[in-house]
């Protein structure tokens, strides 16, 4: 299974990573540090499962994820943000992503996380 992770932030890519390799088996995780960095990667890699930030460089997590989307209408998009606003929280889950997941990221949410995308996996 491949995993895209968006985020600029280093540290929340490692973290998520770990926790996301950890619970579950057979990951390959790849990394971007901004949204024009991640679109490019998605397109290379399509990836099973994307992890996106809001708060971002270049390109916002909004933005990537409107673009994301017309690419390929069938992408999983998990969003991982400290940005909990609630209009933004609508406006983004209105853009049919799997899940809002508030940072930081926990043992506990990762756990969540990957739970959602073993039953989305059985699902398919």
């Amino acid at each position: 299974m491949d995993i895209l992770i968006i985020d600029d932030s280093t540290f929340s890519q490692r973290i998520l990573g770990n926790l996301i390799a950890k619970n579950l088996d057979d990951v390959n995780t790849y990394f971007a540090k901004d949204g024009e960095e991640g679109l490019e990667k998605y397109k290379e890699i399509k990836p099973d499962y994307t992890f996106v930030d809001l708060l971002m460089p270049k390109l916002n997590g909004e933005q990537l994820i409107k673009l994301i989307n017309e690419y390929d209408p069938n992408a999983k998009l998990i969003v991982v943000s400290a940005d909990v606003q609630k209009s933004i929280k609508e406006e983004v889950n209105s853009y049919g992503v799997m899940a809002f997941i508030n940072k930081p990221i926990t043992e506990e949410k990762a756990k969540y996380i990957c739970e959602m995308i073993r039953n989305d996996k059985d699902e398919g």
